[in-house]
């Protein structure tokens, strides 16, 4: 499972057209259609802090400990984390929808430009480093998530299968895990063995793409020159090359995975069309909710 590293400086920059409001926009939707998890009310300046400040009035009540066991299991049910959350765009769309959210990466320069971009942007997030074929969180979690297919990263079914299990065993109970995955017929039928050149001013990539039929392996080599200085005459580049590796699944596989780990499948929708999925569906939401700890 390859960990981005020179890439991530480069990253936001060739993903900039990505749709990240559009899926923050669906995902909240379905949070709210199947989840537990709720956002707070940004709009009224009602913060996590503000609303844990009213829980402590003086009601009258001696029960002061029933007060603060509510909220520490208002704090897990509302929790929403990201796995493969990268430099940490998505995260910062659901923040700004209101959402207590934490974001999970095992690369740490991908984290590294997360943390900066929250700090500038003003946000509290935690950022964890870790592998989400070994997460391990500190409490359970309302919403689990993870977009732009870094489910596909994971190469075996015994991998996709022991995240699963992990994310049901954080998962709050009747907590959902909303993920989407790139299908076998896009890494097959569409993507192939192709190559992808892109330039910008300040760097560009080429991306060279190679599919292994047996293995249903998409390996993608990428190599990225980055103007190593902002003097406009000054045309030197440095040049440094990643190699990837997906594997595409179908809808079939993914749910018996799903099942297999102990969630429960709710349903599936096209990424794109938001429809029910086809076998022209390239990229594929699953819906899955917290079915009891084995």
């Amino acid at each position: 499972m390859e960990a981005y590293s020179d890439f991530a400086t480069v990253y936001d920059t060739f993903m900039d057209e990505t749709p990240y409001d559009v899926w923050g926009d669906f995902i909240d939707e379905l949070i709210r259609k199947y989840g537990v998890s709720k956002a707070y009310d940004i709009d009224n300046n009602e913060t996590k802090d503000t609303l844990s400040d009213k829980t402590n009035i003086d009601d009258g009540s001696t029960d002061s400990s029933n007060h603060d066991y509510e909220e520490a299991i208002d704090e897990e049910r509302n929790l929403v984390v990201e796995l493969g959350c990268g430099t940490g765009s998505f995260t910062q769309v659901m923040k700004q929808k209101g959402y207590d959210i934490m974001g999970i990466d095992m690369s740490p320069e991908m984290l590294n430009i997360a943390r900066n971009k929250a700090t500038d942007a003003g946000f509290d997030i935690m950022y964890l480093e870790q592998d989400m074929r070994e997460l391990d969180l500190y409490c359970t979690a309302g919403t689990i998530i993870s977009v732009c297919d870094s489910v596909n990263y994971l190469l075996e079914d015994e991998d996709v299968i022991e995240t699963f299990k992990l994310v049901n065993n954080f998962l709050f109970p009747g907590g959902v895990f909303i993920f989407d995955f790139n299908t076998l017929h896009k890494y097959r039928d569409v993507i192939g063995d192709a190559t992808i050149a892109e330039n910008r001013d300040e760097c560009s990539f080429i991306w060279d793409n190679y599919y292994h039929e047996d293995e249903h392996i998409n390996e993608y080599d990428l190599t990225i020159f980055v103007k190593t200085s902002d003097n406009a005459e000054d045309e030197l580049f440095r040049r440094f090359s990643e190699t990837h590796y997906q594997r595409g699944y179908t809808l079939d596989e993914m749910r018996g995975f799903v099942e297999a780990a102990g969630l429960e499948y709710i349903t599936a929708i096209d990424v794109d069309s938001h429809e029910e999925p086809t076998d022209d569906s390239e990229r594929i939401y699953i819906i899955a909710r917290e079915h009891g700890k084995s």
